[in-house]
């Protein structure tokens, strides 16, 4: 594997820009402030990876905002879409990113001192919502499903008022009618 030349960060940059352009909003910042948006992207993430990496006091509200405002975003987008696949993978993430919420609750405090946790944390968050790598339907899959399944939901089956085939969630122990 080679390493990167300056014809890669080109096509990198063009890449970058084409995403960027996008969004209105990028584009008049651009042109208000009168620097590519491109590099307006890279510094801020810079900014906020300096942020994270230092530990400082506002690397909890960072990493917590990178694992909740884009899978917020990409949850407003999934909504107003028409497919399914889009809202199980959020769904899917939005069950994981709760139970490490509350894990990291209780271990605050240990978790505090370990170095590079937030930058590690936000890396992590990343990597479970990015659909590139479908990170939370792993963690799901491989460490809740089987306890899902057997302790806490049971789907049945259950025919709705218009006669539709639905999926019923029933908690173990108690129903929902």
């Amino acid at each position: 594997m080679s390493l990167p030349t300056a014809a890669d960060a080109q096509r990198y940059l063009a890449i970058l820009d084409r995403e960027l352009s996008k969004y209105p909003i990028v584009v008049r910042l651009e042109q208000q402030v009168g620097v590519q948006k491109n590099y307006i992207a890279l510094g801020l993430t810079a900014v906020y990876t300096l942020l994270l990496f230092l530990n400082t006091g506002l690397s909890p509200l960072l990493a917590n905002l990178i694992g909740f405002a884009l899978p917020a975003f990409y949850s407003v987008k999934a909504i107003e879409s028409t497919g399914t696949a889009d809202d199980t993978r959020l769904l899917t993430y939005w069950v994981v990113f709760g139970g490490l919420s509350v894990l990291e609750f209780w271990s605050k405090t240990i978790l505090y001192f370990i170095p590079f946790y937030y930058l590690t944390k936000s890396i992590f968050l990343l990597w479970l919502v990015l659909p590139q790598f479908s990170g939370a339907e792993y963690v799901y899959r491989t460490f809740l499903r089987g306890y899902v399944r057997k302790y806490v939901v049971n789907v049945k089956p259950a025919a709705t008022a218009t006669g539709a085939r639905t999926a019923q969630a029933t908690t173990t122990g108690f129903s929902t009618m």
